[in-house]
């Protein structure tokens, strides 16, 4: 029973996660309408969650790897909760910008204890594999989703309904979570590395900030140095926030800077593309929003199809040719024209990106955990996750920048399309060539890593 709540709260933290990413992007029109929101204004809307998210997600992981996982869980719930609450009820642009920031603390909590549960309740081997999968699953089938129903409740019951959905939601995960997590505490917040978190918090807040306010050289500098001063501080203290060796794993740097290119391009192309139908096809924001539904059901073809693929072929080769696949699918959304059919359009594109982006998005996971003990699960999926919210926001203000200035919506499509292949090489050339199982640890890992294969539960 405790699996079977554990396998909920993970899968339900992803998608929740992952919803909030894409799900405001059908219904920003309706949103400037009503909030009188400028152009450039309106786009934070969606980098104020993003900003917050990444600048947070790493101190966020690490923390769940020192406190007591059951009570951060429900706490970070309780805020995410509060926050939707808050910008559904939002009568000004600043209040819903200030509850997106909000939403985004909570999720740089949420998002990689997710992966820390995969990773540390579910023994290696074909438990973690399908565990991975439903990992995997939820967070591409929660960001595809999230223009679905960002259509549907902005069309049927007004575009608050986006915000406030989330509260029954967080609802249903805390259960779960309380029935499955148990708590652990296994150090404390006086053990954090203070200065290397305030350190790497300020240095990816100032990047992204740099970036979506159109290439800032003031805040971009200022979140270099921090990141530059943030590995000496790694590199002195006894108990560094990110121990330098972890990057020493070529499947964790390659997961990670393919996650930075993927969201890159997925977040950007939905962006996009919601506005595309709306604005230059004459779409609802209904119509709008089950125009993806295609992209949905080909994420979980994309899932399952790969989780069989990294088995017998590797990671690398399913990352490769998944990112591949996905690219040519964004570039066939590059072709669009405002009096295409709905097949050439949508229906045919969508099939192709998102069986690509389905199958790559599977393997992140497994290449970031690999061999990380359990004391390090949020970290890793802290490191994950930072990648992914950085390239989210990194893509989506330089292809706005693109379009501000005269560039067609169909070429910052295909300007996406470019970031996935180059994801893809860059996976070519950094990961390993083995064959091995993705989430199996190394000999040497084995002997240290190695623990008894238990779940993360109540017991029951």
């Amino acid at each position: 029973m405790s699996r079977r709540w554990m396998l909920t709260t993970v899968v339900g933290l992803q998608f929740l996660v992952s919803l909030d990413l894409s799900i405001v992007n059908v219904a920003l029109p309706a949103i400037s309408r009503a909030l009188a929101f400028t152009p450039s204004g309106l786009q934070w809307v969606v980098n104020a969650y993003t900003l917050v998210f990444a600048g947070f997600v790493l101190l966020g992981g690490r923390i769940g790897d020192l406190v007591d996982r059951r009570a951060l869980l429900a706490g970070a719930l309780v805020l995410f909760a509060a926050a939707s609450a808050w910008g559904g009820a939002a009568t000004a642009g600043w209040m819903l910008v200030a509850a997106r920031a909000l939403q985004g603390v909570a999720a740089a909590v949420l998002a990689p204890m997710a992966l820390a549960l995969v990773t540390s309740a579910f023994p290696e081997g074909p438990e973690r594999r399908a565990a991975l999968a439903w990992w995997g699953m939820a967070g591409a089938f929660g960001g595809a989703t999230g223009v679905l129903l960002g259509g549907v409740l902005t069309e049927t019951l007004g575009w608050r309904w986006v915000f406030l959905g989330n509260v029954p939601i967080a609802a249903v995960i805390l259960l779960a979570g309380l029935l499955s997590v148990r708590s652990t505490a296994t150090a404390s917040l006086r053990d954090l590395d203070w200065a290397g978190a305030v350190l790497v918090t300020a240095g990816f807040a100032a990047l992204v900030y740099g970036a979506v306010s159109g290439g800032a050289p003031v805040p971009l500098a200022a979140g270099l140095v921090s990141l530059a001063a943030f590995v000496l501080v790694e590199r002195r203290v006894r108990r560094p926030l990110v121990p330098l060796a972890f990057f020493g794993r070529r499947e964790r740097v390659g997961a990670a800077v393919f996650g930075f290119l993927l969201t890159s391009a997925q977040l950007a192309a939905f962006y996009f593309l919601s506005l595309y139908l709306q604005e230059r096809m004459g779409y609802t924001a209904v119509q709008a929003g089950l125009a993806f539904v295609p992209f949905s059901a080909g994420i979980v073809v994309g899932v399952r199809a790969g989780g069989a693929l990294a088995v017998r072929f590797g990671a690398k080769r399913v990352l490769v040719a998944g990112s591949a696949v996905g690219a040519s699918g964004l570039a066939w959304f590059g072709l669009l024209t405002p009096d295409a059919p709905y097949a050439a359009a949508v229906l045919g594109p969508s099939a192709v990106a998102s069986v690509g982006i389905g199958a790559a998005f599977l393997t992140l996971g497994a290449l970031a955990s690999t061999g990380v003990p359990e004391r390090d699960a949020g970290l890793a999926s802290g490191v994950l996750t930072t990648s992914q919210q950085l390239g989210g926001s990194f893509g989506l203000a330089v292809l706005v920048a693109v379009a501000a200035e005269g560039a067609e919506y169909t070429t910052v499509l295909l300007i996406g399309a470019l970031l996935l292949v180059l994801g893809g090489a860059a996976s070519a050339v950094i990961l390993p060539s083995s064959r091995r199982t993705p989430d199996a640890p190394s000999a040497g890992e084995r002997a240290g890593t190695r623990r008894p294969a238990t779940t993360e539960g109540t017991g029951t």
